[in-house]
């Protein structure tokens, strides 16, 4: 049993323990849809829906089925499958309630359900032992940090368009010297609160 505060949980979820940046999960879909301001807030508001979610879920079926059943080797199809069903309601919900959000963010919606980072919260919640609550608000913490990188690179990508880049760093090279830069600056934060 992790006996850390829940609030250290939570905050070094955001920050010093960033699943992007700290892990480099969920990079795929971060390098591909932060072009766009709004979208990047949209996909960023379902993977903090979705990793909230699922995390919650998953701990229930992992300690309460699995464990019990001694079945805890089906643990990476269960958390899949569940991970799948809650992409598969959020696609319906913003496809019903946002259809421009919807067309905005077209393939990648579905490819939340493939998102390592939903899949590494769930695999962390295990690996750390921790109890509901603090996987409940490191599912959340991981999902908010997650949305948070996501829209300073969409932010930051929008001013570049404004930007005089050097021809040889336009395009992916300047993005990926960003996202360095952005993940240095989050391992600032490693000094204040280093939760594991």
């Amino acid at each position: 049993m992790n006996i850390t505060p829940v609030w250290a949980i939570f905050i070094g979820s955001i920050f010093t323990n960033n699943i992007l940046f700290a892990s480099f999960l969920g990079m795929c879909s971060f390098l591909v849809c932060s072009s766009k301001i709004d979208t990047a807030l949209g996909l960023g508001s379902a993977v903090v829906f979705v990793m909230f979610c699922t995390t919650m879920l998953n701990y229930l079926i992992y300690y309460y089925l699995l464990v019990p059943l001694k079945l805890e080797f089906l643990g990476f199809m269960i958390f899949i499958a569940v991970i799948a069903a809650f992409v598969q309601f959020v696609e319906m919900f913003v496809e019903r309630f946002s259809p421009d959000l919807y067309y905005a963010l077209g393939i990648f919606l579905p490819l939340i359900t493939v998102n390592c980072a939903i899949l590494g919260a769930a695999l962390f919640m295990v690996i750390r032992k921790y109890n509901f609550v603090q996987s409940t608000f490191y599912g959340l913490g991981a999902g908010l940090g997650w949305a948070m990188a996501i829209a300073l690179m969409a932010g930051l990508r929008e001013k570049m368009g404004y930007a005089n880049v050097p021809t040889p760093l336009r395009g992916t090279a300047v993005i990926m010297m960003v996202a360095g830069v952005i993940a240095m600056a989050f391992m600032g934060f490693a000094g204040m609160l280093n939760i594991q």
